[in-house]
């Protein structure tokens, strides 16, 4: 509580009363709007403030956040117009992406691809894919190297198998679909029921303690990346992935800053390592396609995710990964972690429909 009272004073004291967060920068490149400097510090430690006092959140929402702060700024230093300018945030976002993740060819494609679903922005392809691979390298040059996990055997892939990929994959949706609903419910319920910033982000760090207490276990506090690494060797409770969703939920709708990404990998690895021995198929396997599909569910973005599978995991599960992708792209709907990401085309019908997610 006390570091939440914390990351809401630094926004009081830097202006930035209401900060949209990740918001901010698809909006910053569909309508031109301005972005401070003052994001990139106020994400930066306040996202810190997050990890250290055991907030359940990711990464990636400081990454983008600091990476499109930066080329906002940049771009208004060197006086780009408004397309050079669209092009330069994203390749802050890629970027700091990129050397967060060590998923390089990912971070190029996601920024230009999460911004309008349907539409891909190809004029910042150069730029990005240098903004990403020069931060990738960068990043191992100072020991921050990428994560890689070894998913043993593969099953032969077959009807029966792919089948029962499908199903996993509709599961999949449901996850995604159920921690954009929480997500979004527990921000409202705050900021309806406690009107006070302060107020908010106190009770929301005290709920956080009181659940941890309750279950008696902080393996679903901070980014949750040993239980991750559990998905894939020792196995995790059937109702992990529960859990993290109302830990995250609590985190990040009460006012704590981070990101909604690495949560969602959480759950879907943890999703996918149980259901997956349910249906006769590897719990590794199943956890490697339970992330980038729940990630797929969240962000509407299928290249990226697909991207983020070959390199976190080596591209022998590609068909595994690709139908997984797929299926939960077209199951999860209109839903997605940003209100500001627009739907321009149909994922269902060859027709536009400029709508934004929910």
């Amino acid at each position: 509580p006390a570091g939440g009272l914390l990351t809401v004073w630094l926004y009081h004291v830097m202006q930035e009363y209401d900060n949209q967060g990740t918001n901010l920068m698809l909006l910053a490149v569909q309508s031109g709007d301005h972005i401070s400097i003052r994001v990139a510090p106020l994400i930066f430690f306040s996202t810190l403030i997050t990890h250290l006092c055991g907030g359940s959140a990711g990464r990636e929402g400081a990454a983008l956040q600091l990476g499109g702060s930066i080329g906002g700024f940049i771009s208004d230093r060197v006086h780009l117009d408004k397309e050079d300018r669209n092009v330069m945030i994203m390749c802050g976002m890629s970027a700091c992406f990129s050397a967060v993740f060590g998923t390089p060819i990912a971070a190029a494609v996601f920024s230009m691809e999460v911004i309008s679903i349907g539409i891909m922005h190809y004029a910042a392809l150069v730029p990005c894919v240098i903004a990403s691979f020069t931060a990738s390298l960068l990043a191992r040059h100072f020991h921050a190297f990428p994560e890689f996990y070894d998913l043993g055997i593969f099953p032969d892939f077959s009807c029966i198998t792919a089948g029962k990929m499908i199903l996993l994959a509709a599961a999949f949706a449901g996850v995604s679909i159920l921690l954009c609903i929480s997500l979004h419910l527990a921000e409202h319920f705050f900021k309806e029921y406690l009107k006070n910033p302060y107020l908010r982000i106190f009770v929301g760090g005290c709920m956080v303690i009181g659940l941890v207490f309750l279950f008696g276990t902080r393996d679903y506090i901070g980014a949750g990346m040993p239980m991750i690494e559990a998905c894939f060797a020792a196995g995790v409770p059937w109702y992990a992935f529960l859990l993290k969703i109302l830990f995250t939920a609590v985190t990040l709708g009460s006012g704590y800053k981070g990101g909604e990404i690495v949560p969602s990998f959480f759950i879907g690895a943890a999703c996918g390592c149980v259901l997956g021995p349910v249906l006769g198929l590897p719990a590794p396997l199943c956890a490697a396609c339970g992330m980038v599909g729940v990630f797929c569910g969240v962000t509407n973005c299928p290249i990226s995710s697909l991207l983020i599978a070959a390199e976190l995991f080596g591209f022998a599960g590609t068909p595994y990964f690709l139908i997984t992708i797929a299926v939960c792209y077209m199951l999860s709907g209109y839903y997605g972690l940003y209100n500001s990401q627009k739907i321009v085309y149909s994922k269902y019908k060859d027709h536009m429909v400029n709508r934004f997610t929910h």
